[in-house]
């Protein structure tokens, strides 16, 4: 019977929880429940937006402007012939509306519109022979706008937005894996405590098996009072362990549920993930999957492209000229009718300059100011693009250690069960002292920890890689498909 009570000890005390959670689970919660995962989405909707805005920067705009209706009654002055002035009553209603489409020309930097505009203008005060109404208007004007050797706008957003819109993508998906790796960390979190709290109930019942096992040799005069004191030390020790175990235990649950969303406190229970999924990889696998998919990987040409529009925006502000050439037909009369018959050509011509003549170095300053930031940016990205291959490189390279820790973590977690389980039954039968029993019980406990400090090295570094290169090589799929 006794024999039977110590073989009912060495297994650990299940945690009866409501509900069992594997790693999977945690990670699928996380993604699809989570604060962090909507804030991904949000900040993924808000990039498509800003796209959309970009690209309406292109297509041509419909406008009305207008003050419609406008009414004024004032007294105001009027100057008279000899210098003099007198106070008369005004009373008027002067309404405009205008209509213009404007299209971009993103090749040029230009705009052609096409406008129209109407006038109304009534006095309230008019005296025959003066018309009250008068009408005003212009049926068609075409005009050109075109900045000449300046800095384009729109060309340069066309190189670089499209970049960063798809650097925006590739930068959710990698925030999801992020969220995946952080999701494995809070499951070991729980996990480690959950474990350290049946490790430490586990060894609160042994103690006091232990205890009472001492105390009766004790009273037969069997063993020594310091071998009884030193059993009751652990048994208190073992309290004290489990009141902590507990206290940690809740505290990382708290986090956990904090993390995924969890809003009710349903108790739960974490499944050791020891089944380790197949891995296909190289080195030269990673890096090539990784320039292929990580947004890095376009941000290191996005940041290039910026940094030669820099230059051109400088080079662009040492002259300003500018061309606007516009062609027309307008008219007035008394009535509406009248302004679209036989209307008179208007048309406009002009060439606007800003040269400097002596600015002190000022453009000079500016333009190798922006060629010295190119430069320092090339620089830049020339070694974060190094760190990006090493990074991949270290994180593929330590795998083939993480898989051999792994199995020499479980192989010594079987032998340090086995080792304390003959202990056990040595100790029952007077063999080894208390102090050789405590000695294997703590290598046993060492061993399990060590074990799921290897579980938990392996899939923080599987997700990582995850991260890095956005593929699942286990799976063997890519984790972003560009549209």
């Amino acid at each position: 019977m006794l024999f039977s009570a110590w073989l009912f000890l060495s297994m650990y005390m299940v945690t009866f929880a409501q509900k069992k959670y594997s790693l999977e689970d945690v990670i699928e919660l996380a993604k699809g429940q989570s604060p962090f995962s909507r804030q991904a989405e949000t900040r993924k909707e808000n990039r498509y937006w800003q796209y959309r805005f970009f690209r309406s920067n292109y297509n041509p705009q419909l406008r009305m402007n207008g003050t419609l209706p406008a009414y004024t009654q004032s007294v105001s002055q009027a100057p008279l012939p000899d210098g003099s002035f007198r106070y008369t009553q005004v009373e008027q209603s002067n309404n405009t509306l205008n209509l213009g489409l404007v299209q971009p020309i993103f090749f040029t930097g230009g705009t052609v519109s096409v406008n129209s505009s109407l006038q109304y203008f009534r006095n309230f005060q008019a005296v025959a022979p003066l018309p009250e109404i008068q009408w005003g208007g212009t049926v068609m004007n075409i005009q050109l706008n075109q900045p000449v050797f300046a800095f384009n706008q729109l060309r340069w957003d066309r190189k670089t937005e499209p970049l960063r819109y798809e650097e925006s993508k590739r930068s959710y998906v990698e925030e999801m894996e992020l969220i995946s790796r952080t999701a494995v960390t809070r499951f070991f979190d729980v996990l480690d405590a959950q474990i350290n709290l049946q490790i430490a109930e586990f060894n609160l019942a042994n103690n006091d098996t232990i205890y009472k096992i001492e105390e009766g040799r004790y009273n037969i005069g069997t063993t020594p009072k310091d071998k009884l004191l030193q059993a009751e030390l652990q048994l208190l020790r073992s309290r004290q362990d489990v009141t902590q175990a507990k206290i940690n235990l809740q505290i990382a649950r708290l986090q956990m549920r904090s993390y995924l969303g969890f809003r009710d406190n349903e108790e739960f229970e974490l499944v050791l993930p020891e089944s380790i999924p197949p891995l296909y990889l190289s080195v030269e696998e990673a890096l090539e999957l990784a320039k292929l998919n990580r947004a890095d990987f376009i941000a290191f040409e996005r940041r290039k492209l910026e940094a030669d529009r820099e230059v051109a925006q400088a080079r662009g502000q040492r002259f300003q000229t500018n061309v606007t050439a516009a062609f027309g037909l307008n008219n007035n009369g008394f009535a509406l009718a009248d302004v679209y018959q036989d209307p008179t050509r208007q048309q406009t011509f002009a060439l606007s300059l800003n040269v400097p003549i002596v600015d002190w170095g000022r453009n000079e300053a500016r333009m190798q100011t922006a060629i010295a930031n190119k430069k320092l940016n090339d620089y830049v990205i020339a070694q974060d693009e190094v760190n990006f291959e090493q990074e991949i490189i270290t994180q593929v390279r330590q795998f083939d250690v993480l898989l051999s820790q792994i199995e020499i973590t479980r192989k010594s977690d079987e032998v340090a069960q086995e080792r304390y389980l003959v202990s056990q039954n040595r100790y029952l039968i007077g063999r080894i002292d208390i102090t050789n029993l405590n000695i294997a019980l703590t290598e046993k406990d060492t061993a399990k920890r060590s074990y799921v400090g290897a579980l938990r090295s392996f899939w923080t570094s599987f997700y990582d890689l995850r991260r890095l290169t956005l593929y699942d090589f286990s799976n063997r799929r890519l984790l972003y498909i560009p549209d």
